[in-house]
């Protein structure tokens, strides 16, 4: 494992997660359900750094977990996370499973209609490569990209790319997939594949990590908003949207972005379902 990139609490940033004050006027709006049970059950699958993933102990964290964590503090009520694989997660919540599912999830129009989001962050798709070895994501035909299985790239982004390269005549892109993040990364600096392709904040945390081995190919493209999934109308959602809002404005949305390295994607107006494709 000498030169590869591992997710371990050694990655997580010193000193404790940032906490939010319980806001009364929030945590009064409450369904009655969730403020009788004290807790929110959420739906994660990991490892997905920086945004979700476990540290030595075991625990889940990252940035969306201090996240929803803070979303507890301003309700006065405890995030506790369930690990489910990510096609999972969305059915979990539309049974009731779990009252949230927080999994780096890209609000879509096609989720919209079976589940509300509420918007957290900006993500795009960024591209890495090895320094020195300069890879076009516009003109990858024939290349080996690493993906995580079940993300974005791996569904939709890569293989519409190697579908234009087919039609263009030209060899297509060799899809590699990987259960996890690291497990891609790892991939690129052995030189197994030419590129990797994820949502920016991951890229970003993959290049800073690898000590200097790899750096961004082409620019980010595709930016869309994550959100925190709840059941289609639940009443629960625009409470956490105000609550989300109430990070956001007090500073402690920014902290918590500061902490975890991805100040480039943050917003400034929470929504419920803010798709646009």
């Amino acid at each position: 494992m000498t030169g590869c990139v591992v997710n371990t609490e050694s990655t997580v940033p010193p000193g404790d997660r940032v906490r939010a004050e319980r806001v009364e006027a929030l945590a009064a709006q409450l369904p009655p359900a969730a403020a009788s049970a004290g807790l929110l059950k959420v739906g994660t699958n990991v490892p997905y750094a920086p945004n979700e993933f476990k540290d030595d102990d075991g625990t889940i964290v990252g940035f969306a977990v201090e996240l929803v964590q803070a979303l507890g503090d301003v309700l006065g009520i405890d995030a506790v996370f369930y690990e489910a694989d990510f096609d999972r997660i969305i059915p979990a919540v539309q049974s009731g499973t779990f009252d949230l599912g927080s999994s780096s999830f890209t609000d879509t129009l096609e989720r919209e209609q079976s589940v509300d989001f509420v918007t957290y962050f900006s993500a795009g798709i960024q591209w890495a490569q090895r320094v020195g070895e300069p890879v076009d994501p516009d003109n990858a035909c024939g290349l080996r990209v690493a993906v995580q299985t079940t993300t974005i790239e791996d569904i939709e982004e890569v293989p519409a790319k190697s579908q234009a390269c087919v039609d263009a005549g030209l060899p297509p892109i060799e899809k590699i997939k990987y259960d996890s993040q690291d497990e891609a990364a790892n991939a690129l600096i052995l030189g197994r594949v030419d590129a990797l392709s994820a949502d920016s904040p991951v890229t970003a945390y993959v290049i800073e990590r690898s000590e200097g081995r790899l750096e961004s190919a082409g620019p980010l493209f595709d930016a869309a908003p994550y959100g925190f999934v709840v059941g289609k109308g639940a009443p629960i959602g625009p409470v956490l949207q105000q609550a989300m809002q109430h990070l956001i404005d007090s500073g402690t949305y920014q902290q918590i972005a500061d902490r975890w390295g991805v100040t480039e994607g943050t917003i400034t107006e929470s929504q419920i379902n803010a798709a646009t494709s």
